[in-house]
C-alpha cells in the first residue's frame, strides 16, 4: 500500500522537538531520551522529547518511520494528535502501537469517519486508559470495536459527533468510570439507558448540551441502570421541564453531584430559589453546579422549601424524592410548622417625626433624612427666628445613654445620625 501524502507523525515529531525548535529542558519526564537504536541512526540524540506530546493541528496524515516512533516514544503516556488531517486507522495503528506506555491518546477534530476500525487495529490501542474521539464523527460500530480492545479504559470521550440515538454494544464495558458525550442530539431518554446498560460501572456522565426530554424510567430500574453513577451533568437539557424529572434523580443510589443549569424548568425561579428548591429536593447531593452543599445550607434550603409551598393547596404540594416517596409533609414533620418569615425593609429611613426644642417652645415636625445639617438650619430659621450662622443644633437619641450630640458638621447629612420618629432636636443661640 503506498504511504499517504501529507506529514507524517514522525516528520513533525522532528520538526518540533529539534534541539533548534525545542530547548533541553530538566524536570519529570523532560529532557534528551537517548533510546538504544542501531550504531549510525541519523535520529540519535537530535529530539529533546517530554513524555506528554501535543502535535495538534500540524497537518498528519500518516506514521511515518515506524522504526523510529519505536525508539523515539517509548516513555511518551500522552498523545495529543487532535485537529490534524488522520482518516485511516492503519495510520493511527502504527503510531500508537509504537508508543508501548501510552495512557491518553486525543484524536478529536480527525476525519476518521472515512475509514473502518478494523479489530485488528483497534488491538493496538489496548493499553490506553483516557481517549478523546470529539468532532471525529466516529461511528457506533466503531466505538463499539474500541470498547472491545480496550480492557482497562476508564475515560471516553464523544462531544460533539452528531449522535440522534445510541447503538448498544454487544459487550459491556465494565471498566469505564467517566463517559463525556456533550454537544450532540440526544433527545429521548430511552437512547441515555443504553449508556447505563453498556457502562455498569459509570461513575460520571456529562451529557451538557443535549436535547433530552423527560426521565421516562421507573426508580427501580434507573438503580438497576445506574448502580455507581455519582455525578452527572445535565446543562442546557433542554426538554426537562417538570420537578419529576428532577425527583426522579434520587434514584440513581450513590449520587452526590449534579449538573443544572440552563434549563427551562428553572428560568422562572430567581437564582436563590433555585438553588434551595433544587438541594431541599435532592437530599443525598454534596456539591450541585459545582458548589459544595454545607449542613447549614442543606437545612436553610429545607425550610425554605417548606415556606415556599405552604401556601400551595395540598393537591399541589410536590413529592420531594420519589425514590424513598418523602413528601413536603416529612420535612413539615421534621422541621414543624413554620411560620412565614417576616417582611423586613432594609430601605433606609427617608424622613422622621422628631420634636424640635427652643427654648420653653415644642414644635413636632417631619424632617427629610437625606438632608444635610445646614440645610436643615435653613429649615428651621423661621421656626426659631434665629440665622443659621447663630444656631447651634444638637441631637438627642431616645435611646442614648450620653445625652445630646452636638450637630455640628454643617456638610453631614441626617440619616447618618440615625435619626428615627421620637427623637429629639434641641436649638440653642450661639454665645458670642
Amino acid at each position: 500500500m503506498d504511504q499517504p501524502s501529507g506529514r507524517s507523525f514522525m516528520q513533525v515529531l522532528c520538526e518540533k522537538y529539534s534541539p533548534e525548535n525545542f530547548p533541553y529542558r530538566r524536570g519529570p519526564g523532560m529532557g534528551v531520551h537517548v533510546p538504544a537504536t542501531p550504531q549510525g541512526s541519523p535520529m540519535k540524540d537530535r529530539l529533546n522529547l517530554p513524555s506528554v506530546l501535543v502535535l495538534n493541528s500540524c497537518g498528519i496524515t500518516c506514521a511515518g518511520d515506524e522504526n523510529e516512533i519505536a525508539a523515539f516514544c517509548a516513555h511518551v503516556f500522552e498523545l495529543d494528535l487532535s485537529d490534524n488531517k488522520l482518516e485511516d486507522w492503519h495510520e493511527v495503528s502504527k503510531i500508537v502501537s509504537n508508543v508501548p506506555h501510552l495512557e491518553f491518546l486525543n484524536l478529536s477534530s480527525n476525519p476518521l469517519s472515512l475509514s473502518v476500525l478494523e479489530r485488528s487495529c483497534a488491538g493496538s490501542f489496548a493499553g490506553v486508559r483516557k481517549l478523546v474521539l470529539n468532532n471525529s464523527k466516529a461511528s457506533w460500530e466503531t466505538v463499539h470495536t474500541i470498547l472491545q480492545e480496550l480492557p482497562d479504559l476508564e475515560e471516553l470521550f464523544l462531544c460533539l459527533n452528531d449522535y440522534e440515538t445510541v447503538s448498544c454494544s454487544p459487550v459491556c464495558c465494565q471498566s469505564l468510570k467517566l463517559l463525556h458525550i456533550t454537544d450532540n442530539n440526544l433527545q429521548d431518554w430511552t437512547e441515555i439507558r443504553k449508556l447505563g446498560i453498556m457502562f455498569p460501572s459509570l461513575d460520571t456522565l456529562i451529557l451538557a448540551n443535549n436535547n433530552l426530554t423527560t426521565i421516562e424510567e421507573s426508580e427501580d430500574s434507573l438503580a438497576r441502570l445506574f448502580p455507581n453513577l455519582r455525578s452527572i451533568n445535565l446543562h442546557k437539557s433542554a426538554g426537562l421541564h417538570c420537578w419529576e424529572d428532577i425527583d426522579k434523580l434520587n434514584s440513581f443510589p450513590k449520587l452526590e453531584e449534579v449538573k443544572l443549569l440552563g434549563i427551562p424548568l428553572l428560568q422562572s425561579y430567581t437564582t436563590e430559589e433555585r438553588r434551595k428548591l433544587l438541594i431541599a429536593r435532592l437530599p443525598s447531593i454534596t456539591k450541585l453546579n459545582g458548589s459544595i452543599v454545607a449542613d447549614g445550607e442543606r437545612e436553610d434550603s429545607e425550610r425554605f422549601f417548606i415556606r415556599y409551598y405552604m401556601e400551595f393547596p395540598e393537591e399541589e404540594v410536590p413529592f420531594r424524592s420519589l425514590t424513598s416517596v418523602l413528601q413536603y409533609h416529612e420535612l413539615v414533620t421534621k422541621y414543624g410548622k413554620l411560620e412565614p418569615l417576616a417582611v423586613v425593609d432594609l430601605r433606609p429611613q427617608s424622613s422622621a417625626k422628631v420634636e424640635v426644642h427652643f427654648q420653653d417652645k415644642v414644635e413636632e415636625m417631619s424632617i427629610r433624612l437625606d438632608q444635610t445639617v445646614a440645610e436643615l438650619k435653613k429649615h428651621l430659621k423661621t421656626v426659631v427666628q434665629l440665622s443659621t450662622s447663630n444656631m447651634l443644633l444638637f441631637y438627642l437619641d431616645q435611646e442614648a445613654p450620653f445625652g445630646p450630640e452636638e450637630m455640628k458638621y454643617s456638610s453631614r447629612a441626617l440619616h447618618s445620625y440615625g435619626i428615627r420618629d421620637g427623637d429629639k432636636i434641641y436649638v440653642e443661640p450661639r454665645m458670642k
